[in-house]
């Protein structure tokens, strides 16, 4: 096809209104999570088919490598999955250090030895175990379909997959999974994955356990010694995801819900505990006044998740003493309404991919989030069942007095965060937004929008939206208001306008529930920075 795909038109996504709702970045992947609750499964059998297919059709996000997390309401609680693989048992800081130089600070950003225990699939497993109505088997079907027959790749998916060539095509494997033509694809262009197919055959018919105890995991083991890295067969029989309670803050009459350490969805927490505070509401949505309150309470909830979080056994602080209130409200004292300001961590002790939700109409609710952490991860692929391998533990860190150090079986910091909102203990949203540090931000930034500014779903998904860095430097959406943007400029934020709609700002999904979803339904929205859709029926 010959079609110019760049739209010189401004378009906007409309609400979908319907009792059963799969939202995701690709339309074939909500398709599947409604193929599954038409033939009588619920909204995990969805998800889980749905997460499948994204392996596929977005391996620039994530893969058969991922670690997942995921929050559900399965109709009269919460639940949370932390679904974070460790490090491999060899793994100590002098591991690194004799293979990289003394001065090495974390484990390499790619390659073999970025790659802790991949945790995706025995999460899926775990998942349709617990709350699944259909077979383990018939949730894989869409996707070896998928694996087998081939998909056009879309807009989104091929600039990033072309942006990620040059970096990743010496990594062992890359090139014969995802540049079988010596290149990344064109839009259009017809993707098949075999040997992800004959992965997704072996994973349904064993519900995961060639993954991690047969045929797979010794492959992956076989190729990682092969190069020179040191996962195992062991190491792959030894994970099982973690079911979690979720930690939660109150905001405006409604409680956020979030993964506990080690992830960041605490960022979020804390950030809106400060902006509590202040009554965002009665400043203009967005106003430079507003922005830059929001700006500033995620910066000082970023200076305390970077200094504290990790495996919560390596915390030094708990999560209940970053969300005491009265230390949220010495921390909002910080705040100069008239200037930008870089903040320190604090000390609590006084006082850190692809998103994807679903939705049924018996009530249940989940929220889902699985990557392979930087585009395609390490970069490695084991060439015989295509598992594309996560780089998350680059995100160690190789020095002794960090909480985050490196250790045999301990896990990684992470930024992937599955949301959910409640109110008067009942469900009220499923949401995540990807895109590593913007996710809290991301967070932060929609639930602002919809609990202060009364906007739905889809137009705070559609908002523009920033991004904090470090110190003072933020990047913000070509689309911000230029006024609003040379206001934050006065006010002392060093501001770079810039026009990525992939990473850079996120991609969110949002489910909210409007009334009894027997009767009422849910309202979804879809990002449009993304290929995505929210469908239902």
């Amino acid at each position: 096809m010959n079609f110019d795909f760049n739209n010189p038109y401004l378009s906007t996504r409309i609400p979908i209104f319907a009792r059963n709702v799969v939202s995701t970045s690709h339309p074939l992947a909500s398709q599947a999570g409604l193929r599954m609750l038409q033939q009588g499964g619920n909204a995990v059998d969805a998800a889980v088919a749905t997460a499948a297919v994204m392996t596929l059709v977005e391996p620039v996000s994530n893969g058969l490598g991922s670690d997942a997390f995921c929050i559900l309401w399965d109709g009269k609680e919460l639940h949370g999955l932390n679904g974070s693989g460790p490090a491999p048992k060899a793994w100590t800081p002098e591991y690194f250090k004799a293979k990289y130089g003394a001065d090495a600070a974390t484990p390499p950003t790619r390659g073999i030895d970025s790659v802790t225990v991949p945790g995706a699939v025995r999460s899926w497993a775990a998942l349709s175990d617990r709350f699944g109505k259909l077979p383990f088997a018939d949730l894989l079907a869409p996707a070896i379909d998928i694996a087998e027959r081939g998909y056009l790749v879309p807009p989104v998916v091929q600039g990033k997959w072309l942006a990620a060539t040059s970096l990743l095509e010496s990594q062992p494997g890359f090139a014969q999974a995802f540049l079988p033509w010596g290149r990344a694809p064109e839009i259009g262009e017809l993707f098949r994955f075999p040997a992800a197919a004959r992965a997704l055959k072996a994973i349904a018919r064993t519900k995961g356990e060639a993954y991690y105890n047969g045929e797979i995991a010794e492959a992956l083991a076989r190729f990682s010694k092969e190069q020179g890295g040191a996962l195992t067969v062991a190491d792959l029989s030894a994970y099982q995801p973690e079911w979690v309670k979720p930690i939660s803050r109150d905001y405006r009459g409604h409680t956020l819900h979030e993964i506990p350490p080690n992830g960041q969805g605490i960022a979020a927490l804390i950030a809106l505990g400060i902006l509590e505070k202040f009554d965002i509401a009665s400043l203009p949505v967005d106003s430079v006044a507003s922005q830059h309150l929001q700006i500033e309470a995620m910066k000082l909830a970023f200076a305390d998740v970077y200094r504290y979080v990790s495996e919560p056994s390596s915390m030094t602080v708990t999560p209940a003493q970053m969300l005491d209130d009265a230390y949220l409200a010495s921390r909002a004292r910080l705040i100069d309404v008239k200037k930008a300001q870089d903040f320190k961590a604090g000390n609590p002790v006084k006082g850190g991919t692809i998103y994807l939700t679903a939705a049924d109409e018996s009530g249940m609710m989940v929220s889902f989030i699985q990557s392979n952490y930087m585009g395609f991860g390490s970069g490695c692929v084991e060439p015989e069942f295509g598992i594309s391998l996560q780089n998350r533990g680059h995100g160690f860190s190789l020095k002794a007095e960090s909480p985050n150090v490196v250790a045999p079986g301990k896990r990684p910091f992470h930024t992937i965060i599955p949301a959910f909102l409640t109110k008067d203990g009942q469900p009220v949203m499923s949401f995540g937004v990807m895109g590593g540090n913007m996710q809290p931000q991301g967070h932060m930034q929609t639930l602002v929008r919809m609990l202060d500014y009364k906007q739905n779903p889809q137009a705070a998904c559609d908002a523009p939206r920033w991004r904090f860095n470090a110190g003072l430097e933020l990047n913000v959406e070509a689309a911000m208001n230029p006024g609003t943007v040379q206001g934050l400029r006065d006010l002392g934020h060093q501001l770079d306008v810039i026009n990525d709609s992939y990473q850079d700002f996120g991609a969110g999904q949002f489910i909210w529930r409007a009334g009894d979803p027997s009767v009422e339904g849910y309202v979804a929205a879809s990002d449009p920075r993304r290929d995505g859709l929210a469908a239902g029926f």
